[in-house]
């Protein structure tokens, strides 16, 4: 009589999880690692003694190299087990958004939120489109232009922000003790968020080198700062010319500082519902 063979492997079948679909890690494909959450579009792919590994690069520029383990990783909320690509032509269009964000072929603008987000300043507002204004659409959010921090309240008033109007507002060199952060103390609350960058001018969260500057000037205090950046870099003293100079080389969020980026996500999540109280 045979003996009856059994598999080395006594996990019931139940228990033993499928294969995950094989993805090739084709440069810009945007995936998230299932262990850390690190979301990030690839760079690049090794091969290592301790086997292959991918680059992921997020939104704001930071590297991380993950083992390519079986399903490792996220695409589009599935699990997925990236591989190395073999021979495939790059995509012929862009993956992601300015913003890095995954791009939506064929995605149509969505009707108008009742949230808003306003923006001081006409260069800070056509940053803000440059790089997040294909984001803004597919998420129905328009953004306002504020002329001055000192309209604030009476904005805020009139708007009446509720659950679902949600106000979101970016100003200008928002740091402690300011008149600024007085003014933006006054009117937050759970569904009203001021946030601010750090710089003087918009133009500094633009990173020097992507518009060929070794660094932004120290002009001089009681200076009009635009002009003092103008005349230091011998441009011609027409802010106007210099800003569409300026912002002829963003051509992404790789060309903006962290500080900018991070506040701009932060308001479109609290507007859309994805943060915030």
């Amino acid at each position: 009589m045979q003996s009856k063979r059994y598999s080395p492997d006594l996990t019931p079948s139940w228990k033993k999880q499928r294969p995950a679909p094989e993805v090739p890690a084709d440069p810009d494909l945007v995936v998230e690692e299932v262990i850390t959450g690190f979301c990030g579009a690839v760079i690049r792919c090794e091969k290592t003694a301790e086997g292959p590994t991918v680059t992921l690069e997020d939104r704001f520029g930071k590297h991380r190299v993950f083992p390519m383990t079986p399903r490792g990783f996220l695409l589009e909320g599935k699990v997925v087990t990236l591989v190395r690509p073999q021979g495939r032509p790059a995509p012929s269009t862009p993956a992601r958004t300015a913003s890095g964000s995954l791009a939506v072929p064929g995605a149509r603008a969505r009707v108008a939120r009742a949230g808003r987000i306003y923006v001081e300043g006409r260069h800070d507002a056509e940053l803000v489109e440059r790089v997040w204004g294909d984001d803004l659409r597919i998420e129905g959010v328009v953004v306002e232009y504020l002329e001055g921090i000192d309209d604030l309240p009476a904005i805020v008033r009139a708007f009446s922000p509720g659950p679902d109007a949600r106000l979101g507002v970016l100003v200008d060199h928002l740091v402690p003790g300011s008149k600024e952060s007085r003014i933006a103390a006054g009117v937050t609350g759970a569904d009203a968020l001021v946030v601010g960058h750090p710089y003087i001018d918009v133009w500094e969260a633009v990173k020097p080198s992507s518009v060929g500057i070794p660094a932004w000037p120290t002009v001089p205090r009681g200076q009009d700062w635009k002009t003092g950046v103008c005349r230091a870099l011998g441009w011609l003293e027409n802010t106007g010319a210099a800003w569409q100079r300026i912002l002829s080389c963003v051509r992404s969020y790789k060309d903006l500082e962290p500080a900018l980026l991070g506040r701009v996500e932060e308001l479109i999540d609290f507007v859309t519902g994805g943060g915030g109280a």
